[in-house]
């Protein structure tokens, strides 16, 4: 386990549900290369705050790096629809950039 891991786990032990070390937890586990890890990460993030904008760009490309491609398309969905309330336009736009992209991937 790295440093920086084990950094995190603590600080979540101490604030479970916290967002921020959900996400940073499932990054970190990604970037190693655990996805099943990087997934529970994620889905215990959506369970707990639908409204973290991050998450669905990032679960998005997960679920498409394991070709669950409606899964996919329904997490930017999901994520586009959240974006727009929030008024993030910008995290609305790489979402919808990403669900055309796999949507038509010649374009």
């Amino acid at each position: 386990m790295t440093p920086r891991r084990q950094q995190l786990l603590q600080l979540l032990d101490s604030s479970p549900g916290d967002s921020f070390l959900l996400f940073a937890l499932a990054k970190d586990h990604e970037s190693s290369g655990e996805s099943e890890s990087a997934m529970a990460y994620y889905q215990e993030l959506l369970r707990t705050n639908p409204d973290y904008i991050g998450l669905y760009y990032h679960l998005g490309k997960l679920f498409e790096k394991n070709q669950d491609f409606s899964a996919a398309v329904q997490t930017y969905k999901n994520g586009i629809r959240i974006a727009k309330a929030a008024g993030d336009q910008h995290a609305a736009a790489e979402l919808s950039g990403a669900l055309m992209e796999l949507e038509d991937p010649d374009e």
